[in-house]
């Protein structure tokens, strides 16, 4: 590109520096001069190779070839012509000889716009070949890496990275195209982890539920048919902490379904008053006081709700130990129902964690757990287009839960 800009400089330069030196063939002139001056006044004897005028010495024109040539001094100055001063018989002459400049000149100007339009197109030609160059051995494969990319961030491992050598980014697609197979390779082997793990849970899960129903029954019927009222409390204990295992272990089933997805939440229009029963059916110590729920509609699942309510009272039988107040108010769109005890609550720090999965509070150490049941809960009741809050008492610690009303 600089080379032919150059060249084109150079080659203007020349046209205009023959324009200023160019001269009239000295030997022609002199024949010129000597033939004017043997026959003058005898014009067809003149020579007719060069254009030219004669003129006396007061610029009165004797002579002229053509219609060309300059009719005064100032006019062969003006278009630097040769101008040749002869003496014929004592009276001096002056012939004005036409050097042609201004033909010259636009003959050279006419020579430069070719040559720039030619070293221009050349140049428009290079250009273009650059850029082809260009486009094929970088903006094309970056552009193809960075939709390769985008791929991959998305998730999808399965379509290669052509290769090719002969581009600059050659040897970089090759390793980025076996990142991606052992990337490949890294997410089948995690999903066959999370396989094996899901499956030996859930037959541990099984594998523990039988044997806790069998005990389940068999204190339900010790219960049933004691006597003793002493005998009576202990099958009641063993039956309740039976119950408890089988919460635990179905949380931990739940939560070993990746991201929750498997599990199916299907929210439908229920009266409120069902409330009444779920929680009764989780408050198996009879710790919940009376309380009242307005009547409305809501959007939930029965199954999910009720696994909702059993977390949180079981939670609250876990680490409170106390009576749990229970608070109904329709809320703009929402029935908010708050359970409260009488504990110690939580750090407030803690609070916004508490609903992530296997976190746990501090003062929680003490108490058998995993941390799965807030986070569970709060996975159902978005599936249910609902809310779930948590908050410290004084005294205590309330998980309020929104129900969408429809």
């Amino acid at each position: 590109m600089i080379l032919s800009f150059i060249v084109e400089i150079v080659v203007s330069i020349i046209l205009l520096l023959n324009v200023n030196n160019y001269q009239n063939d000295t030997v022609k002139i002199n024949e010129l001069t000597y033939g004017v001056k043997e026959n003058f006044n005898q014009e067809e004897l003149y020579p007719k190779y060069y254009t030219y005028s004669i003129l006396d010495m007061d610029d009165n024109l004797i002579y002229k070839t053509s219609d060309n040539t300059s009719l005064s001094l100032n006019e062969a100055y003006k278009n630097k012509d040769t101008i040749i001063t002869i003496n014929v018989s004592g009276v001096e002459y002056r012939i004005l000889v036409n050097n042609r400049i201004n033909e010259i000149i636009e003959q050279n100007n006419k020579s430069i716009l070719i040559t720039i339009i030619v070293i221009s197109l050349f140049q428009l030609f290079i250009l273009s070949l650059y850029y082809i160059y260009l486009y094929e051995s970088i903006l094309k494969p970056f552009k193809d890496m960075k939709g390769y990319a985008s791929r991959i961030s998305s998730g999808n491992l399965d379509v290669p990275l052509k290769m090719d050598r002969g581009n600059t980014f050659g040897a970089f697609t090759e390793s980025f195209d076996i990142m991606r197979e052992e990337l490949k390779k890294a997410r089948k082997k995690e999903k066959e982890a999370n396989d094996s793990k899901r499956e030996l849970v859930a037959k541990l899960s099984h594998d523990i539920k039988t044997p806790v129903a069998s005990i389940k029954s068999t204190s339900e019927l010790g219960y049933a048919i004691s006597k003793d009222e002493k005998d009576k409390a202990y099958f009641d204990t063993i039956n309740k902490k039976a119950d408890q295992i089988n919460t635990l272990v179905s949380n931990l089933l739940i939560s070993s379904l990746e991201d929750l997805d498997e599990i199916k939440i299907n929210p439908s229009k229920l009266d409120s008053y069902v409330l009444y029963e779920l929680i009764k059916n989780s408050d198996y110590l009879l710790k919940v006081e009376k309380y009242n729920i307005p009547e409305c509609k809501i959007y939930a699942d029965r199954l999910r709700l009720q696994q909702v309510i059993d977390n949180i009272i079981s939670n609250s039988y876990k680490y409170a130990k106390t009576n749990i107040h229970v608070e109904s108010n329709i809320i703009d769109d929402y029935l908010s129902i708050e359970f409260r005890d009488y504990g110690y609550g939580v750090n407030p720090i803690e609070l916004p964690l508490l609903t992530e999965k296997f976190r746990r509070g501090e003062n929680s150490k003490n108490e058998d757990g995993v941390g799965l049941g807030l986070y569970i809960s709060k996975t159902f009741l978005d599936g249910m287009e609902g809310q779930i809050e948590l908050k410290n008492a004084n005294p205590g610690f309330i998980v309020a839960i929104k129900l969408r009303i429809i």
